[in-house]
């Protein structure tokens, strides 16, 4: 069974919405097992309500929180996380920061990995999947882009996430968010995402 770990970093509950339904698609790919998991929080507590994350972080409480050593299980990875200034966000970078020792020893080498994201304002959307790369690069890491195969990133008649880098969600935008078209474009990457890792481990 190919093994893949759905990691994501989430304080308003878009990024673990969308987390969800990357696991579902990555899920509908039969030889493949995805988990997800999220990173632990290292922001206080104080600083979480004042931003109005307490309440919302309730919704995903019971979501198992990943440790550094498990990651080499895994054969294949996607990663979530809120937009910061076009940039992951601090939770999801102290985690990564901690990662040096698997990069020396080549652990997650070769194995694919994709990325996707949410924001407040639309803005960093790219540029925070596209700067996470850099991360994935300095492992080894096969990284796996969304490009076209979600069709729904095509259409512009309506604001909505997404773009050939990755899935993403504009969390403040009109209507329920992640709306369904997003919601439907992590499903794709998921599915992506496993077809490649399954193709690599045979």
């Amino acid at each position: 069974m190919v093994k893949i770990l759905v990691l994501f970093h989430s304080w308003t509950g878009s990024v673990y919405k969308l987390a969800i339904a990357l696991t579902e698609g990555a899920n509908s790919i039969s030889e493949v097992d995805a988990t997800i998991k999220q990173v632990p929080e290292f922001v206080s507590e104080d600083v979480l309500a004042a931003a109005g994350a307490t309440e919302p972080r309730k919704e995903f409480a019971d979501i198992p929180i990943a440790t550094i050593d498990e990651l080499p299980e895994y054969d294949g990875y996607a990663f979530g996380t809120p937009t910061r200034f076009g940039n992951m966000s601090s939770t999801m970078r102290s985690f990564l920061d901690q990662t040096g020792r698997y990069y020396v020893e080549g652990d997650l080498a070769d194995k694919p990995a994709t990325v996707f994201c949410s924001t407040g304002s639309g803005g960093g959307q790219e540029t925070t999947i596209t700067s996470f790369w850099n991360t994935l690069a300095h492992h080894g890491m096969i990284i796996v882009p969304l490009g076209y195969r979600a069709a729904e990133i095509r259409d512009v008649a309506s604001t909505t996430g997404g773009s050939p880098y990755g899935a993403s969600s504009y969390a403040r935008g009109d209507g329920d968010r992640p709306s369904a078209t997003e919601l439907s474009v992590a499903r794709t990457q998921g599915i992506a995402l496993s077809k490649i890792a399954a193709k690599l481990a045979k």
